[in-house]
């Protein structure tokens, strides 16, 4: 019997992958050995929200250059309007965009895994590209794993072991590590904790993070580099919702103090458009003359707000990771990081969010250029810009372990 078929929201002139009748007799050759001859492949990359896409396009693009791999693109909608700018910023088009259902993380949830399922039970897919720790990343691996599709987890590893910080992601992305077949972490420290929680070492990968290899596509694209002289600005980002309340509040009054004791100091602060931060930051901080407020930044424009930093004070997960490439020092904004790569490296500094954290860090980093000067790291300890060509080179070999890989540097 013919499947119901429902409107799934397949993105205008997008076509969709062929079923595996249709593919069972289509064979290429191999682009490292021309050949020999293998069935392609039909890969479905989810995503949801904007770190997912900025992680996920370069591997997206260097999937597209390889002839075994026919890719598809689903965007879950967790991320609307900002996810959209993202999307095109890389170039993506997405072959289905789910619509979203409700207005909590449980409506969403519940939503999203019965059209990601539809989608799963309509199109022969051999793989599903999850990466992260989002609520869409934890329900792509799960419409997966139900039906029997190996799953490829990028940025796989990452652990607090602390399930209420960050809450969800913690809890999200040790399920998906249950789930995958296929885990890529981007640290050595992210596949010790892969490996001493017993999954096999011949499922897990070190690539190194592609958040480099999408900084690297872009800058190059985009003409991003230094144009501040002098100094710099400090850089402020602040969003998660465990800091909320008082740890806004906090932030807010050593941001107010540090900048009227040092009117040379330019402060930017793309601010979050959550009420619970928007409006104390605007309360607190809006009539400083030194203070730029502004909305939240696209892709493009953070990078740039990165190479023209001083210091970058955040919360942010990936800004942790971005931030290196530019050789800008972060203050983490937080008790505790699943990314101590950057800590261990000395090119950050876990903080907290209190007022007198942020204010001593800052004030010693002002009066100690030296200091400064050590915090800024030669090179990104997340990654080399390779982190794509590695998940390649790692999924041919498993697909296709008689043929011969040699991919070009």
């Amino acid at each position: 019997m013919q499947p119901d078929r429902e409107p799934l929201c397949l993105h205008a002139g997008a076509s969709a992958p062929q079923p595996a009748s249709h593919v069972s007799g289509i064979h290429v050759a191999s682009q490292s050995a021309p050949f020999r001859e293998f069935v392609v492949q039909n890969v479905l990359i989810v995503s949801g929200t904007r770190p997912e896409i900025v992680k996920l396009a370069p591997l997206y693009h260097a999937l597209n250059a390889r002839s075994w791999a026919r890719v598809r693109w689903l965007h879950t909608g967790q991320h609307d309007e900002m996810a959209h700018q993202m999307l095109d910023c890389f170039a993506v088009r997405p072959d289905f965009v789910l619509q979203r259902e409700g207005s909590t993380l449980l409506e969403f949830s519940a939503g999203c895994r019965r059209q990601i399922d539809r989608v799963l039970e309509l199109h022969a897919f051999s793989l599903v590209i999850v990466q992260g720790d989002t609520e869409s990343a934890f329900v792509g691996a799960l419409a997966a794993f139900y039906r029997g599709i190996p799953v490829a987890h990028v940025e796989a590893g990452l652990r607090t072991y602390n399930l209420a910080r960050p809450f969800p992601e913690e809890g999200l992305r040790q399920m998906i590590s249950r789930l995958s077949r296929f885990h890529f972490p981007p640290t050595a420290r992210a596949r010790l904790a892969l490996q001493a929680e017993g999954i096999a070492d011949d499922s897990v990968h070190l690539t190194g993070n592609t958040v480099v290899d999408a900084q690297h596509w872009a800058c190059h694209r985009h003409g991003v580099q230094r144009r501040a002289t002098g100094r710099g600005h400090l850089l402020i980002t602040f969003h998660r919702r465990e800091s909320w309340g008082d740890g806004v509040l906090d932030l807010c009054h050593a941001v107010a103090d540090l900048a009227r004791q040092h009117p040379e100091l330019k402060v930017l602060f793309p601010v979050h458009r959550n009420p619970l931060v928007r409006e104390p930051v605007q309360d607190l901080l809006g009539r400083i003359g030194n203070v730029e407020l502004c909305d939240p930044l696209g892709y493009v424009e953070m990078q740039q707000a990165l190479a023209d930093a001083w210091v970058l004070l955040t919360d942010s997960g990936g800004l942790q990771e971005e931030a290196p490439t530019f050789g800008v020092p972060v203050l983490v904004l937080r008790d505790e990081t699943e990314r101590p790569e950057a800590v261990q490296a000395g090119c950050a500094l876990l903080i907290g969010s209190s007022y007198a954290a942020i204010v001593s860090n800052v004030i010693r980093l002002l009066a100690d250029p030296p200091a400064h000067r050590r915090m800024a790291p030669v090179q990104n300890p997340f990654g080399d810009g390779q982190a794509c060509r590695r998940i390649i080179e790692a999924l041919e070999r498993q697909l296709f372990p008689a043929m011969p890989i040699t991919l070009a540097a």
